[in-house]
């Protein structure tokens, strides 16, 4: 009598629809490379327009306004030469206010992850799937927003980001009044520039298929 063939040893199968991997597709989907990849270069270009910093602090150039159209005038002056520098103090100011309150940096980071991976750079195909329950886009889109604002408005998120936005301004508003711009070579080009800067500083919230 014939014995009877071997059965193959089984192999575990993975189901790639099971759930459980909803931040590795997000991570892995071709959105969030190009939006890493944006950040990345609008970061590189902007900074190659940064001025020396050693002009920002030159304190020799450093004299009281005679009028309040004078310091407005040197404020506008100083804004379009020292853009990029002083959007770095702003991002400085706003980064020491959320890292003195690790609490409410966690929050605000919970906040981004949330919207990152449940929302922005999800797959179409992935529904958000929750204690056995399937949720629709609009459903997430509301929790989302519901969640984010208890989070903004119950704790002190919003505040910290406020405050050091308005410290942030406040420094650039004095710098802007009390530096004297005369040294300053702002033409035409470093207009026009200015102007291609503040788009390039945003350009990386256009959508993947915007082209931009």
């Amino acid at each position: 009598m014939a014995a009877a063939p071997t059965p193959q040893p089984l192999l575990p199968v993975t189901n790639p629809s099971s759930g459980g991997g909803l931040s590795d597709s997000a991570l892995a989907t071709p959105a969030f490379r190009l939006f890493l990849s944006r950040v990345s270069d609008t970061a590189r270009r902007s900074l190659a327009d940064r001025r020396p910093w050693t002009e920002l602090i030159d304190r020799s150039a450093i004299s009281r306004p005679d009028s309040l159209s004078e310091a407005t005038s040197r404020l506008r002056r100083n804004l379009g030469y020292f853009r990029v520098n002083y959007a770095a103090v702003v991002a400085f100011s706003l980064a020491a206010s959320l890292l003195a309150h690790p609490i409410s940096l966690l929050v605000l980071l919970s906040i981004l992850g949330a919207w990152c991976f449940l929302y922005v750079f999800r797959a179409p195909d992935q529904p958000v799937v929750l204690f056995g329950r399937t949720f629709t886009d609009r459903e997430t889109l509301l929790g989302l927003l519901v969640s984010s604002l208890l989070a903004f408005f119950l704790t002190s998120v919003a505040s910290l980001i406020i405050s050091g936005l308005l410290v942030g301004g406040a420094l650039v508003a004095v710098h802007g009044a009390f530096r004297m711009p005369e040294d300053l070579f702002l033409d035409d080009s470093s207009s026009v520039s200015s102007g291609n800067t503040s788009h390039r500083l945003l350009s990386f919230l256009a959508s993947p298929g915007s082209g931009v």
